[in-house]
């Protein structure tokens, strides 16, 4: 869990983490349009190769690289046997499992594909966003874009707080294995449903006991965010030339599948 949520990478210095968060926000913003929309694989897979090659450069562990995009690849192999074996009418092949008979079709394959490499794509925009740019300054830069300031707080909260629930969480789940709570199939689920009701407790006292936190040091109803400075010429150079080029991208992909 620590490899899955921490942000301690984003606190290194290199030239990605020194970019103004909203060039990096607005160029990640246009690869996600252009990997949601491409027609091929070509350009997703393109842009999921140059961000997991740009992970490597930082030097950002492979273990975390892999934990990180474990939950993308699974919902790209979902997806593509599902359009498969659902998708399309010309037949690839036909095998019957356990009493089944399924048909790979050449139509759902190629979906697939394609639904596969726009999941990969995207998601490799946001991890490299993750390890470059720190939780706060996504917050700041989305406040700045004048995102509501009341969704901001509810994210604000929930990822400050959702390190307290994954200790809580670990803490009750240690102290039921010590007692045995999971040596047998009966007494794990058992458990588990101990688990999750002890925690959304938690979670409901934890929120009460913020709120009372937050009016004791002055929360009225509005968190203040702090103002970003206006954005140099060079950010809104970069932002413009990573937009021209993503633009690009994804005309060539058009006209390469048109």
């Amino acid at each position: 869990m620590f490899d899955l949520f921490s942000d301690i990478f984003t606190y290194r210095e290199h030239i990605l983490t020194r970019i103004d968060p909203r060039t990096k926000l607005v160029i990640a913003l246009g690869a996600l349009i252009a990997v949601i929309t491409a027609e091929g694989v070509v350009l997703p897979l393109v842009i999921f190769g140059i961000c997991l090659g740009s992970v490597a450069t930082l030097r950002i562990p492979a273990k975390l690289t892999v934990t990180r995009l474990a939950a993308p690849l699974s919902i790209a192999a979902v997806l593509l046997v599902i359009q498969t074996f659902t998708a399309g009418t010309t037949p690839l092949f036909t095998f019957v499992f356990a009493g089944w008979q399924l048909t790979a079709k050449s139509e759902g394959l190629r979906l697939g594909v394609l639904l596969g490499a726009r999941v990969l794509g995207a998601m490799s925009v946001v991890f490299l966003l993750s390890i470059v740019t720190p939780a706060h300054r996504i917050f700041q830069g989305l406040r700045a874009f004048g995102l509501s300031g009341s969704w901001l707080e509810i994210a604000v909260l929930m990822y400050r707080y959702i390190f307290v629930l994954m200790d809580r969480i670990s803490d009750l789940a240690a102290a039921q294995r010590l007692r045995l709570g999971y040596t047998a199939h009966g007494r794990a689920m058992k458990s588990f449903t101990a688990l999750a009701g002890a925690t959304i407790i938690h979670s409901f006292e934890q929120a009460m006991r913020t709120h009372d936190a937050m009016r004791l040091r002055g929360y009225r109803g509005a968190m203040p965010f702090g103002p970003l400075p206006a954005l140099a010429r060079k950010e809104r150079l970069m932002a413009a030339l990573g937009l021209i080029a993503i633009a690009s991208a994804r005309l060539l992909d058009w006209r390469l599948t048109g």
